[in-house]
């Protein structure tokens, strides 16, 4: 069964000795305007021996400064980069809807590792970039969020 864990609570890379697959869901995550894809990809890995990382927080608080003094912003952040680190699948979905520069960063640090899939579809306002750095680097992509869904759960069973 998936375990998942949302920003900030702590997780553990092995449960029982037993390595699991980690998922890590990079993309959109503004409060108000993006999607709530990660719910979707979260019901569809829910029988599958996964660790998922969720950064979409439930008690995310828009008055938060974000800046590096900020002791829940720090929080949050050090939580995601950590958990980007230790992912062997990265789901990243830009939402059409936000500018997502955040998740412009992610896939920047992370775009010359493996395991990442990538879904940029139409509308998004940079599309292009998004485009020709992942051929770039060989990452795969998909067109809509049904197929990084399907992808994702595949990659978990397949354990790649």
């Amino acid at each position: 069964m998936a375990t998942v864990y949302k920003a900030p609570a702590d997780w553990a890379v092995e449960e029982g000795g037993t390595p699991r697959h980690i998922v890590f869901l990079a993309g959109s995550t503004e409060m108000g305007v993006a999607e709530k894809w990660q719910d979707r990809v979260c019901r569809e890995l829910a029988d599958e021996n996964v660790v998922i990382l969720n950064p979409r927080r439930d008690d995310w608080d828009a008055s938060w400064v974000t800046r590096a003094d900020n002791p829940q912003f720090r929080q949050q952040v050090e939580w995601e980069l950590t958990g980007l680190e230790w992912a062997d699948t990265i789901a990243m979905y830009f939402d059409p809807a936000t500018k997502s520069p955040t998740s412009l960063l992610e896939l920047g640090l992370h775009i010359a590792c493996c395991g990442m899939i990538v879904c940029c579809p139409e509308g998004f306002w940079r599309k292009g970039n998004v485009d020709i750095v992942c051929q770039r680097y060989n990452v795969e992509q998909v067109d809509t969020l049904e197929e990084l869904v399907h992808r994702v759960v595949e990659r978990a069973v397949e354990g790649t």
